[in-house]
């Protein structure tokens, strides 16, 4: 009985631990990358849907790590989101 009570709080254990490891926020760099390039691809939708002209083109020359192109990324969502506020702010006049 001592064996068997021994070998489930193993299992237990084991299960809370694996679950808690794909329940973390830590992504890999590769995701972050992927977050990044959707995070453009969902703002450009939603300027094109307000009829603006939008140039989703991401320089990613001399970016050589997942690191470097998200930073890419998210300098063209920021231009992105400026043009995004832009339109606001005169749509609110």
């Amino acid at each position: 009985m001592k064996k068997l009570t021994a070998i489930a709080a193993t299992f237990i254990t084991a299960s809370v631990l694996s679950t808690s490891a794909f329940a973390s926020n830590d992504d890999s760099p590769r995701e972050e990358l992927r977050s990044a390039k959707v995070g453009v691809a969902a703002l450009a939708v939603t300027l094109e849907n307000l009829g603006q002209t939008v140039d989703t083109s991401v320089d990613l020359n001399g970016a050589h790590t997942f690191g470097q192109k998200e930073a890419a990324y998210n300098a063209k969502h920021a231009e992105l989101q400026a043009q995004f506020d832009s339109l606001q702010l005169t749509s609110a006049e």
